[in-house]
């Protein structure tokens, strides 16, 4: 989880094992994936309320660790995500060609990014942490064989279409990871790609 040295392994050890006894419950029904990409998303946030929020579809992990192993790109909806993401991920939402879509469109440039990428023929794992927009795009353009989502982290943070976006997930055949309602945010979005990104290659979380 980031450390580098001797005295950073013994402490991100020590919270591994708190966040295990704190959340041992909520992952005893989870696949151990599953349960490495929860236990990693309390760990960076440091709230154990996300073991209890977060959900998978049943298909998710399998269709979002082929996806990374057949070199399936990720999509993010903001710079930070994409930052924070341990290998390299697109972000179009400074994009110039975003920015006239939205203009032209009406739309935030977060749902204009998805658009652009699905035109560029995007294949991979979509991650959204903040734009609920970004994410009903997603949805519409996947539903409509538009965009090629092989898997989406559909977490974005707020009061507003958050929680709607997320349901509208839930609700699809698309793999899918979500955290219920308002929750969610840039921390748990790069925690969830993240953990997968060392799954794919067969690395502890």
């Amino acid at each position: 989880m980031g450390a580098s040295t001797g005295q950073g392994y013994e402490i991100a050890r020590k919270s591994r094992e708190i966040v295990r006894k704190l959340i041992s419950e909520d992952l005893a029904s989870l696949r151990d994936e599953e349960a490495a990409i929860v236990e990693r998303i309390v760990h960076s946030t440091a709230d154990p309320e996300y073991a209890r929020l977060t959900e998978f579809s049943q298909d998710f992990v399998d269709a979002a660790l082929d996806s990374l192993r057949s070199s399936g790109e990720i999509l993010t909806d903001i710079e930070m995500v994409r930052a924070g993401i341990s290998r390299p991920a697109s972000c179009h939402i400074r994009d110039p060609e975003v920015r006239e879509i939205a203009k032209k469109r009406d739309i935030t440039r977060a749902a204009a990014s998805m658009e652009y990428a699905a035109e560029r023929g995007f294949r991979g794992i979509v991650v959204i942490g903040n734009a609920p927009t970004a994410l009903m795009k997603v949805i519409e353009l996947t539903v409509e064989g538009i965009m090629d989502a092989d898997a989406v982290i559909g977490v974005p943070v707020g009061f507003v279409g958050a929680a709607e976006s997320k349901e509208a997930l839930r609700k699809t055949d698309i793999p899918h990871m979500i955290t219920r309602g308002p929750k969610g945010g840039t921390p748990v979005a790069v925690a969830a790609a993240n953990a997968l990104i060392a799954l794919s290659g067969g690395v502890e979380v």
